[in-house]
């Protein structure tokens, strides 16, 4: 029960924390300004880890490698943990793929985050800075759908279908993870 509890905590804080790694990346590929709630947020979040991964990891154009970097380093850090922890029941030699399918398990769920909130924020029609965000963060996800499935009834199904898709792709990267310790 202790080692299930230890597990619990360490993937909520290393899921907290490279999610805003993450979306650091994500934010500065789109252009969208940190100036509001949610950048505050991020920048409070991973500050403390991107910043001296730049110093060695240089972007790649619009995309920020060194927040990918921290978020797979946090990533390998808890399954090191985790090795570490349960003994010689786990090879060390899978925790870089560990923290590989962790973090690509961390995007996923992110991004499904942010389309559940975008649906919520599109019934209620606010007019926020964190509503302006969530827009500009999930449109490229929903364009290429919207180009494919039209209005029904006047009602957009586009996050419905990528939430599906999203959580098809979440099971798979999820049984290769879990493939990668059989």
């Amino acid at each position: 029960m202790l080692l299930q509890i230890l597990t619990f905590l360490l993937d909520v804080a290393s899921g907290l924390l490279a999610g805003a790694c993450l979306l650091r990346l994500y934010m500065q590929a789109q252009r969208v300004p940190f100036s509001n709630p949610v950048g505050r947020l991020v920048f409070a979040l991973s500050d403390w880890i991107v910043l001296p991964l730049r110093k060695a990891v240089p972007a790649a154009g619009r995309w920020d490698l060194a927040s990918l970097a921290a978020a797979l380093l946090l990533k390998l850090a808890q399954y090191l943990l985790l090795a570490l922890l349960l003994g010689g029941l786990v090879s060390l030699a899978w925790v870089p793929w560990m923290a590989l399918f962790g973090t690509l398990r961390v995007a996923v769920s992110g991004l499904m985050g942010l389309v559940i909130v975008y649906a919520v924020l599109s019934w209620v029609q606010t007019r926020s800075p964190i509503a302006d965000v969530i827009g500009r963060l999930c449109e490229p996800l929903l364009a290429p759908i919207r180009r494919v499935l039209p209005l029904l009834g006047g009602i957009d199904l586009s996050p419905l279908v990528l939430l599906v898709l999203l959580q098809v792709l979440g099971i798979v990267v999820g049984h290769l993870q879990a493939g990668v310790l059989h």
